[in-house]
């Protein structure tokens, strides 16, 4: 249990700093949902940037769009060689 200091910090158990993967510095966006507050990891724009593209071409199909079909329909590859 944490308790609101009189400037409004809060102090995060180190069980939610690890599983978030906290570390001093990090920033942490929040969410008010049905009543409760939701705290989310933030993760910069440059973070994001650095790996858009990384599965472009190691995918089956040419689209996103056909890689989840291939998921939802027939497994990947043919499973009567099993």
């Amino acid at each position: 249990m944490s308790t609101v200091t009189s400037k409004g910090q809060v102090t995060l158990p180190k069980k939610v700093r690890d599983a978030l993967g906290l570390v001093p510095g990090s920033e942490v966006e929040f969410e008010i949902r049905d009543g409760q507050v939701v705290l989310y990891k933030r993760v910069s724009e440059e973070k994001l940037a650095r790996w858009q593209g990384y599965l472009r071409g190691k995918l089956p199909g040419d689209s996103v769009d056909e890689f989840v079909d291939t998921l939802r329909g027939e497994p990947l590859g043919d499973a009567t060689d099993a």
